[in-house]
């Protein structure tokens, strides 16, 4: 897999909790193309810290679970702290293939893209069925609320522009960062594109609990509905 020498501006984002058992793999993978890897521990009680660093990232610790949000928040800071001008985003269990970073980088240069969000939709029998259909419903919803299609709303494979998203106001601190994201980079004007990838599911659980998550997207999700019925 060829690394992007010429794309030093690249910071990979890696949000985490409890995947020592994954997070040294994908910090390597990643590392053999985007040089900088910020793994963020979201308060993990294993040994993700260490093994992440071990593997060459640059570790981020947060004290207590604050949620996916906040974790992404909390990267995506740092990365503007080191003057980066593009964030790649990725999961820590090992289900992004890092060969799809290409595309990403493409995307935000050619397309001059603000966000590039990764499309899972063309391998659609790869997905464990209540994913599929999660997401699909999901994604219909957010794609009537942005007014536009947004083909797979829910994955978590994607390139930011910093500059962009510093520009903006998010609140959410757990999963539905995907949604909220979406939303305000289209609402904001700002351009958003997205690139087929290839998911490698394992055998590890989802970390989205099905009640307490679902519960906290629905809120968000009506009180977006109402605030953009009000502009």
């Amino acid at each position: 897999m060829a690394s992007l020498p010429d794309h030093p501006s690249i910071a990979a984002v890696i949000p985490c909790f409890n995947e020592e058992r994954h997070i040294g793999s994908v910090v390597a993978s990643v590392r053999a193309v985007i040089p900088m890897v910020l793994v963020v521990d979201d308060g993990s009680t294993d040994r993700t810290l260490e093994v992440a660093g071990a593997a060459g990232a640059t570790p981020l610790h947060l004290p207590a679970n604050l949620g996916k949000g906040e974790a992404l928040r909390s990267g995506l800071l740092r990365a503007v702290e080191l003057r980066f001008d593009f964030a790649i985003l990725m999961d820590g269990d090992g289900q992004h293939d890092p060969a799809d970073l290409p595309k990403f980088v493409e995307a935000a240069e050619v397309g001059d893209a603000d966000l590039v969000v990764g499309n899972r939709m063309n391998e659609m029998q790869a997905m464990p069925p209540v994913r599929r259909f999660v997401n699909r419903w999901m994604s219909r919803r957010i794609s009537k609320l942005a007014g536009l299609e947004l083909p797979d709303s829910q994955c978590g494979y994607r390139l930011l522009r910093l500059s962009a998203w510093e520009r903006l106001e998010f609140r959410a601190s757990r999963f539905e960062i995907e949604s909220e994201m979406l939303i305000a980079f289209v609402t904001a004007g700002l351009r958003v594109r997205f690139v087929p990838v290839r998911t490698i599911y394992r055998d590890s659980q989802s970390k989205i609990h099905p009640v307490r998550d679902t519960i906290r997207w629905f809120r968000w999700w009506r009180r977006t509905r109402r605030r953009l019925a009000g502009r």
